[in-house]
């Protein structure tokens, strides 16, 4: 269960004063951990599985939010 502790690392990293480049690689390192979480809750079904997923889910579309930036009117 090594991509467990990596999930819950990322979830615990600070994401301030990150760089364009680091938060496209924050998002993709998301992605890849989701992607790696959804296959092992395949198998296990597994609650707590499901719940970190989705809070890394959040982080990764905060994220996101940053980098499209905001509207112009």
């Amino acid at each position: 269960m090594d991509i467990v502790a990596e999930a819950l690392a990322f979830e615990q990293a600070k994401m301030k004063n990150m760089s364009t480049s680091d938060r496209v690689v924050a998002s993709r390192e998301a992605k890849r951990l989701v992607l790696a979480l959804n296959e092992i809750y395949k198998k296990t079904k597994d609650s707590k599985l499901m719940d970190i997923m989705k809070r890394i889910t959040v982080k990764k579309r905060r994220i996101e939010s940053r980098l499209k930036g905001k509207p112009l009117l």
